[in-house]
């Protein structure tokens, strides 16, 4: 069973920093492109940043120059590194993945969500 299992949540202050990770278990065939999203309560879930296989990436305007996204592809896992956090920043992070399975099929996979909440 293919899943995407998150680390790295938690409680932090205003100006602090948080580390997000994401890895790939289960046996796939490759990794394309990895994300992550977050929500907030009452929001809708909003993209936070993407990287492709290559390495390019695409971020939210409210995160750019704060949070860097990143992924070790030998490992199978995509990071995310969070600088001055803000309040405005709680919320469940969620991981995404595009996986191609051995049998051929391409899906969107999400990770279980981590809790990231910044205290003001």
């Amino acid at each position: 069973q293919v899943q995407l299992v998150e680390s790295g949540g938690g409680l932090v202050q205003t100006g602090g920093s948080l580390r997000l990770s994401c890895a790939v278990a289960g046996n796939i065939f490759s990794t394309g492109t990895m994300g992550w999203h977050r929500q907030a309560p009452g929001n809708q879930r909003e993209l936070v940043a993407t990287i492709t296989t290559i390495a390019t990436t695409n971020y939210a305007d409210s995160v750019k120059g704060r949070f860097t996204i990143s992924r070790d592809n030998a490992k199978k896992t995509v990071y995310l590194q969070m600088n001055n956090l803000k309040p405005e920043d709680t919320a469940v992070y969620y991981c995404t993945a595009n996986l191609l399975s051995t049998t051929g099929a391409l899906e969107k996979y999400w990770g279980q969500g981590t809790q990231v909440t910044v205290s003001s």
